[in-house]
């Protein structure tokens, strides 16, 4: 069928047209169907209609869908019925629990790539990747498939190494101190890392409140080879592109399904070149590890994954039952990480924690007494040297400190209710509060802890202060804290046992 094409400047987050419903019943579509566009580059689009916002006989779509289209307003363009693909066949098949074929796979992951599959569809093989997984072989030949999809960084030595933690615990802003440990030490670590998906704040989040870490393959790639590692968004190039298209539509969802995530780390990771692998697993209430028993079975899948696609990897399984340090979001973390790197010796479980990481790499690299090493590197100012030189090799400024990085001015004190212990500080409850005070997007929002796990506090002492940019979010953070108490405060005594009582 014939019709008109109308162009307006708006957009939307899939490719989509707009029919009018007569025109649809000719055509034989219906909401969420699928049409063909004749124009001088065809394309697949999605269907809305409407008998009152469009003409019949004209066909609405917006100026990007236009572009790649090849198309202009005023064109006349044949439309027709364009079937579902394949992937979909397969996608119900997951659903119903069954055990896909790497073809069936590649073909759910080129289809998401060239945008063949709808949000709907897409959440769809999420939430049955959620419910029935997949096993280890089908998790290998997603990751091969995810990475295949993008661009393959090719290094002009070995060994390659990198540096992933799984996340889920609040304040883990370990890893551009591990990074520059490593690199320190002669050793080429190029790090991508991502934004917060249901956490507070990502790595790459805080990392760009002092340097860039959108950069292309390439300058990874020259940046590592000239001083031995970088702090990348692995968003911002051709890397598993299929990853950052599914962690759009997971975001909303607030899921990260465990085949999801092990493919998202592995394939990323092949993409960029790596040879060994070290993943920090953190484990705690509250995390997406909760137990050790769960801890020991990432570690397991994840060693056989890198196995069966040609990679070494070890894991290191760390406690994570409260947040990591006393900072929670963008800036707070960042000046953090700095204030370690630049010889502070506080907070103990940051540094202890990086130097762990990064000992285990050491060795992996055959440098004996890693841990040890690790903190004599970062003691005697080099890694804080080695992370001077990526920071600036990345745009951020040769004369960066810690305190540059500033929380949001406006804050509020959150108190004990009574004396006692911190019994329990509820990592998600954490997550919830700094991120109604805006976080990451904002990057003076956040939580900064004056209690941890264990410690004594008086009736009516700080537990932790909250900053935002500005009152509205502050005010949303304070009613969050209010709701959720996310701090326990217990005393010693569980219950008085008496010959009355114990009747």
């Amino acid at each position: 069928m014939k019709l008109i094409a109308r162009t307006y400047d708006v957009d939307s987050s899939e490719p989509t047209v707009l029919i009018h419903d007569a025109d649809c019943a000719d055509i034989g579509v219906q909401e969420g169907d699928r049409v063909n566009l004749a124009g001088p580059k065809p394309m697949i689009v999605l269907v809305s209609h409407s008998d009152t916002v469009i003409e019949k006989g004209t066909l609405a779509m917006s100026e990007s869908v236009a572009l790649k289209c090849g198309i202009h307003d005023g064109d006349v363009i044949n439309v027709t019925y364009a079937s579902k693909p394949d992937s979909v066949r397969s996608i119900r098949k997951k659903m119903d629990g069954e055990k896909l074929s790497k073809e069936e796979i590649r073909s759910i992951v080129e289809d998401i790539l060239e945008n063949r599959l709808s949000k709907i569809e897409i959440s769809a093989w999420l939430t049955s990747l959620y419910i029935n997984g997949m096993d280890i072989s089908e998790i290998a030949d997603f990751t091969v498939a995810m990475a295949e999809t993008g661009d393959m960084i090719k290094f002009d030595s070995a060994p390659v190494f990198d540096f992933h933690s799984l996340g889920g615990v609040p304040g883990n802003k370990i890893t551009p101190i591990v990074v520059s440990i490593v690199a320190a030490a002669g050793i080429m670590i190029p790090k991508t890392s991502s934004r917060a998906i249901s956490s507070a704040c990502g790595t790459s989040d805080f990392v760009e409140t002092f340097c860039n870490v959108e950069i292309d393959a390439e300058s990874l790639k020259e940046i590592t080879q000239e001083v031995g590692g970088v702090f990348s968004w692995g968003g911002s190039m051709n890397l598993a592109p299929v990853d950052d298209l599914v962690i759009k539509v997971e975001h909303p969802l607030g899921i990260n399904p465990r085949a999801q995530m092990l493919a998202s780390i592995m394939s990323k990771k092949l993409a960029i070149g790596a040879t060994h692998l070290v993943v920090d697993i953190p484990t705690g209430a509250g995390t997406k590890v909760p137990t050790l028993e769960d801890a020991k079975r990432y570690a397991k899948d994840l060693m056989e994954l890198g196995e069966r696609i040609g990679m070494h990897v070890e894991c290191a399984i760390t406690y994570a039952d409260q947040p990591v340090g006393y900072a929670v979001g963008p800036n707070l973390e960042a000046r953090e990480c700095i204030s370690i790197l630049e010889g502070n010796t506080h907070p103990a479980a940051v540094i202890e924690k990086a130097c762990d990481c990064a000992g285990i790499i050491l060795e992996v690299a055959g440098i004996p007494n890693g841990s040890a090493k690790a903190k004599e590197i970062l003691n005697s100012g080099e890694a804080y040297r080695k992370f001077m030189e990526i920071v600036v090799a990345q745009g951020g400024r040769p004369d960066l400190k810690s305190e540059d990085l500033k929380p949001g001015k406006f804050s509020y004190e959150l108190r004990s209710p009574k004396s006692g212990y911190v019994h329990a500080i509820k990592n998600k409850d954490i997550v919830a509060i700094a991120k109604a005070a805006g976080a990451p997007s904002d990057k003076g929002a956040g939580l900064l802890f004056a209690k941890k796990k264990g410690q004594r506090v008086e009736e009516g002492e700080v537990l932790l202060t909250i900053y935002a940019d500005n009152e509205a979010k502050l005010k949303r953070a304070k009613e969050t804290a209010m709701k959720y108490q996310p701090m326990d405060i217990e005393g010693m005594l569980i219950k008085r046992v008496s010959p009355l009582t114990a009747r």
